[in-house]
């Protein structure tokens, strides 16, 4: 890149480590290939992934929740040493975070149509890079650059435009949080005749589950912290238990069809005990820590089916698209940011007192960076 070509701002994480891996700092513009587009950033939520993976959780040494990871220097360390601290092994440090995108098309490679320059798109982070007859997935900002940026590079096939009244930063809270919840609604077949108990329920992807469990007629009962229990509520639950109350008491045993759980911890063993003989699990996380107690007995008794959930399958965007665009999901939008200030969001998230998505606003794309794009 020649030095009068302009670059464009990005949140670059460093290495494992603490807050202060996060440089916001001046990268060059994505060069584009031949089957892909170049999306000028609009609105990119926070997730836990990205904090996770900058404390390397995903580490098989860690063992405790997402929460102690953050505030025990230790474990964060053994972390940082480890080759598995990624999704898929080895994170490719120093690389840009930021697993949702909602943005605009600005630029396509020479396979694609020019007809898409100008579409507002969602980007399908989870992709299934071998084929949809393979689990083997890749996910944008843990296996390569994402959108905590003014631009991303993405394959033309993994974004989706969308049309609807939705504002930039709602369509930013939508794609991991909703995509990893339909993903397991998906797969844990949930219908009309269930009883869902869902974990979590407060956060971007419990919430997600909440309202699409509820858009297939399913009963959901939903644990929260005690402060958020009515706010819940207005989202559609039918019943909200607190966090620290005993599930078996509450509900009793063999009383929920379906548990879908990114929390785990302590609580994982309740949760065989009050599903139902024949009774499915579907999990994506496990933010109250990774190693829980499993009592075979209530696993092949009971003939229970556990989930496990990362790679989303086909229908799960192209679905998610469509209830957007027919009004059937509402977004959960708590707060936004400048992209500049990525620290505090991600300060102010793991905190854990808002309900919905936080999401970071990048800078606008200046003359000259939009004259080098047209110009290249």
């Amino acid at each position: 890149m020649q030095n009068d070509q302009p670059t464009m701002k990005a949140v670059v994480t460093l290495a494992n480590g603490g807050f202060e891996q996060l440089s916001y700092q001046d990268v060059p513009i994505p060069a584009l290939g031949k089957d892909d587009v170049l999306i000028e950033v609009l609105a990119a939520g926070v997730n836990n992934t990205e904090i996770n993976t900058r404390l390397g959780w995903y580490s098989s040494k860690v063992t405790q929740g997402t929460e102690a990871l953050g505030q025990n220097d230790a474990e964060k360390a053994n972390a940082a040493q480890e080759a598995d601290g990624g999704w898929n092994d080895q994170t490719p440090f120093p690389f840009i975070q930021g697993t949702d995108c909602c943005g605009r098309i600005v630029k396509v490679g020479t396979n694609v149509s020019h007809e898409r320059i100008g579409e507002r798109v969602l980007v399908r982070c989870s992709i299934r890079h071998k084929g949809w007859d393979s689990l083997e997935n890749i996910w944008m900002a843990s296996d390569f650059d994402g959108a905590f940026a003014q631009l991303v590079k993405v394959a033309s096939s993994e974004v989706f435009h969308i049309d609807c009244d939705w504002s930039d930063a709602e369509l930013g809270t939508l794609p991991c949080a909703y995509g990893t919840a339909e993903n397991m609604v998906h797969r844990a077949k949930v219908s009309r005749n269930d009883h869902v108990l869902v974990t979590g329920a407060s956060g971007g992807v419990g919430s997600a589950v909440l309202q699409l469990a509820k858009r297939r007629g399913a009963t959901v009962t939903a644990v929260v912290g005690a402060s958020k229990m009515e706010a819940v509520y207005a989202i559609g639950a039918d019943r909200v238990i607190a966090r620290d109350a005993d599930l078996i008491k509450e509900l009793g045993e063999k009383s929920v069809d379906v548990v879908i759980d990114n929390v785990a911890g302590e609580a994982f063993t309740q949760m065989t005990k009050i599903l139902k003989r024949g009774g499915r699990y579907a999990s994506s996380g496990a933010i109250a820590g990774p190693m829980v107690t499993l009592d075979m007995r209530d696993f092949y008794l009971k003939d229970l089916t556990l989930i496990g959930c990362t790679g989303w399958d086909e229908p799960v965007f192209p679905n998610l698209i469509s209830y957007v665009e027919k009004g059937e999901i509402k977004p959960l939008l708590a707060k936004t940011f400048e992209l500049k200030d990525i620290v505090t969001a991600q300060q102010q998230f793991t905190q854990k007192q808002h309900i919905g998505k936080f999401v970071l606003i990048p800078p606008t794309l200046s003359d000259a960076q939009r004259q080098f794009l047209a110009d290249e």
